[in-house]
């Protein structure tokens, strides 16, 4: 017997017609076109979230404001030390572009990735979180 004859004997089973998610769907009464606009829409917020993420996004505190459209802005992360496994606090002062010059010393603000601003700037100011008291 030959590898050929081998292959014919055989049989083919070809899937069903409706597969096993199809069967689940219907089960909890979806119709085949809600399932795929579910799917489209998915992969659409997936693709929204791609593209955002493509960008940094920190939150800080404003801790100097006396550039002209600039703020320094402090982000504190918690980090595991490497060597004695204890979460240690790491600070960052980022420069960030404030058109408007319309944050202050001590307000909560979001910053996002930005190109190359100036020689240290690269972050500017999306939204003021809380302002300072």
């Amino acid at each position: 017997m030959t590898v050929n004859e081998m292959t014919n004997e055989q049989d083919v089973v070809e899937p069903a017609e409706g597969s096993a998610s199809d069967e689940a769907d219907a089960s909890r009464g979806r119709s085949g076109a809600e399932t795929e606009g579910a799917i489209e829409t998915a992969s659409a917020a997936d693709d929204e979230l791609a593209s955002r993420s493509a960008q940094k996004v920190r939150e800080g505190l404003v801790v100097s404001d006396k550039m002209d459209k600039t703020a320094v802005v402090a982000v504190v992360d918690r980090v595991r030390h490497a060597k004695y496994n204890k979460f240690v606090l790491r600070t960052k002062r980022l420069y960030a572009h404030d058109e408007s010059n319309d944050v202050h010393v001590g307000d909560r603000v979001r910053v996002m990735e930005t190109r190359p601003l100036s020689k240290s700037k690269r972050w500017r100011i999306t939204e003021v979180l809380e302002r300072a008291k």
